[in-house]
């Protein structure tokens, strides 16, 4: 059961109330810290009891009222007298422990001498513990033994062979690590995932109540609906601001794919096909600027990046990856005969409309491009979707939406804070015992010292990790380990982690576990591996585009300006269109098999870092497009 799922039909009507009004005041006091921080002392009220919070303090707070909030969403069984006792039981131990870590003094050196006192590891235990139970409930089961075994690998690595090995760790000393000092649960992720990422998936709850979410599907089919393949077209186009926005795939393919999905099979798209443009272009949505999915935040704290130098260096290769996906479409209409919609609205009358709604994305824009704080930029954002609704009268809310937004933005972050927060034990155990060193070692030796082979294995890790693990997890968990072999042999920093956040997506739609493309066979109701072919297919982007990264100056920054990264775009467009005539076997007009291998050939000779070798490969991707099209006339 997902948090937007929250309530059923079986859940009593006190626990509703109850959870509602727990999930907007997290809400109101996730908006009212920033504020607080940003207005001089004494502008609003209450700041002696609810000013601005230290790290210390705010990331106990929330995950406490995360995970009251979760036990209440999220029932251990159907709503049974007995399992909410359960649930009563966890949260009471909770609101407890969380107490005895607000309350627990840093400053004292005592329990570095003398251990942690038995109520404040009591205290600590029952968080992690409760961590990962809300973790095994929201996001999943593979999600929690992730952490778990992490832990486990803390107290027992002694035992492992020499390879794996490492000192072992009394539990003691484990929940003190993990609980006590900021490097693990309340460790960096979850310090994002209750700023920056809360803000914005705040910002995209607005977003849906006030319609500005509709009006962007609405224009997305405008634009592209009546032009060849038009529904599959307007839906990578409607995925790619909607994905963004809501911060998942999985959750966005079910979304914007019950409106664009059955108008595709209308159209004449299979379903498999259907579903899988719809969880690729939906995946894409989380690589797409401005707002990108919550592992960029986690991206420009790890890098110490800004978040706007992140926006322009991902600009390109989120394009590149939608012009791919767009390319495949239309090869798939052409190839099946397709037409446009017909009877669809203009695009001015659309645009007309709704223009208001594009104020509140262009204010973000600017501000996260001139560096502000992803928080107040999300807390603007926000504030001016909420005006923005008031300035049409067809769009104009009152107090039941607001208290909707505020109750969706909530009810979305349990997820993510939690797999946050487990994804810190993860990160915490790792720094405790050293073992990102050792498995930065063991890349480097598997590889070689070859990067493409090590681009390789990692590619393979992300798939492995994303069979549970949500992206930003795996993100997280795949740059504290692989990041550093990657920067050793020869990546720079920001370009190591933009990878890595490309490639802990594709487990969304790659088999045998691609969770947005089964999300949209069951919309279109395909079979769901079928679908995951499709995806991945359509979504090859993802591990190509990384692999450029790597050999192309494709991330605009410092280093590399417009000429040197429009030149790499061309070039891994041109590798794009050969992949595509190799995967549909149709460019223009079908495909003779001698012809997709000289397109293999081309891809492999664009791929390679030498511009003779590139050369050589445009001028015979070049030459295959005039063939077919000369065989198309």
């Amino acid at each position: 059961m997902s948090g937007l799922s929250f309530p059923r039909q079986d859940t009593p009507k006190s626990v509703v109330v109850i959870a509602t009004t727990l999930a907007v005041c997290l809400s109101l006091f996730q908006l009212w810290q920033p504020l607080v921080g940003f207005l001089p002392v004494g502008t609003l009220p209450f700041e002696s009891v609810l000013g601005q919070q230290p790290a210390t303090y705010f990331r106990p707070i929330h995950l406490a009222w995360i995970l009251v909030l979760g036990f209440m969403v999220y029932p251990i069984a159907r709503d049974t007298s007995r399992a909410r006792l359960f649930d009563l039981l966890a949260m009471i131990f909770v609101l407890w422990s969380s107490g005895r870590v607000l309350n627990f003094d840093y400053q004292s050196i005592d329990h570095l001498l003398n251990g942690l006192q038995f109520a404040d590891f009591a205290a600590g235990l029952i968080l992690i513990i409760a961590s990962l139970e809300m973790a095994r409930r929201s996001v999943g089961p593979v999600m929690m033994w992730v952490g778990l075994v992490f832990l486990l690998y803390g107290a027992f690595g002694n035992l492992l062979p020499d390879v794996l090995a490492t000192k072992g760790f009394s539990f003691e000393r484990i929940v003190r690590f993990q609980v006590f000092t900021g490097a693990g649960l309340f460790g960096a992720p979850l310090g994002i995932a209750a700023g920056a990422v809360f803000s914005f998936v705040l910002f995209g709850a607005f977003l849906q109540v006030t319609g500005a979410g509709k009006f962007l599907i609405d224009l997305s089919f405008a634009a592209a609906g009546r032009y060849r393949g038009g529904p599959a077209k307007a839906s990578v186009i409607a995925s790619a601001a909607m994905g963004s926005i809501s911060g998942s795939a999985i959750a966005n393919t079910v979304t914007t794919g019950s409106l664009t999905i059955p108008m595709m099979k209308k159209l004449g798209y299979k379903p498999e096909e259907a579903a899988g443009i719809e969880a690729a272009a939906s995946t894409g949505g989380q690589i797409m600027p401005p707002i990108m999915g919550a592992g960029a935040f986690v991206m420009a704290e790890f890098t110490k990046t800004s978040y706007g130098d992140i926006v322009w260096m991902a600009l390109v290769p989120a394009l590149l990856y939608f012009l791919s996906v767009l390319l495949y479409v239309h090869v798939l209409a052409v190839k099946g005969g397709f037409k446009g919609m017909q009877g669809q609205a203009g695009a001015w009358r659309v645009l007309i409309d709704g223009l208001h709604f594009l104020l509140p994305l262009a204010l973000i824009t600017v501000l996260l491009l001139r560096n502000y704080s992803p928080v107040l930029v999300g807390l603007a954002g926000s504030a001016a979707v909420l005006l923005a609704s008031l300035l049409r009268t067809h769009t104009r809310i009152g107090l039941r939406q607001l208290v909707e937004g505020l109750r969706q933005g909530a009810m979305l972050a349990v997820s993510i804070s939690v797999a946050c927060a487990v994804a810190g034990l993860v990160v915490g155990t790792i720094g405790q015992t050293g073992i990102g060193l050792q498995f930065t070692e063991s890349v480097v030796a598997l590889s070689g010292g070859h990067l493409w082979l090590a681009l390789i294995l990692v590619a393979i890790a992300a798939l492995v990790l994303g069979m549970g693990l949500p992206a930003t997890a795996a993100y997280i968990v795949l740059a504290v380990m692989t990041g550093p072999a990657l920067q050793e042999l020869g990546l720079a920093l920001i370009t190591a982690h933009m990878i890595i956040f490309w490639l802990a997506q594709s487990s969304n739609v790659t088999p045998p576990i691609a969770l947005a493309a089964f999300a949209g066979a069951g919309v279109a109701g395909a079979a769901p591996m079928a679908s995951a072919v499709e995806a991945v297919k359509l979504a090859s982007g993802l591990f190509v585009i990384p692999l450029m990264m790597a050999f192309s100056p494709l991330l605009l920054g410092a280093e590399f300006g417009w000429s040197g990264v429009l030149m790499a775009a061309v070039v891994t467009g041109l590798l794009m269109l050969m992949l595509v005539m190799v995967l549909q076997q149709f460019l223009f007009a079908p495909v003779s098999f001698l012809n997709r291998a000289m397109a293999l050939l081309a891809a492999a000779c664009l791929v390679y870092p030498s511009i003779p070798s590139r050369l050589v490969g445009g001028v015979l991707a070049l030459a295959l497009m005039v063939v077919n099209r000369q065989k198309a006339v």
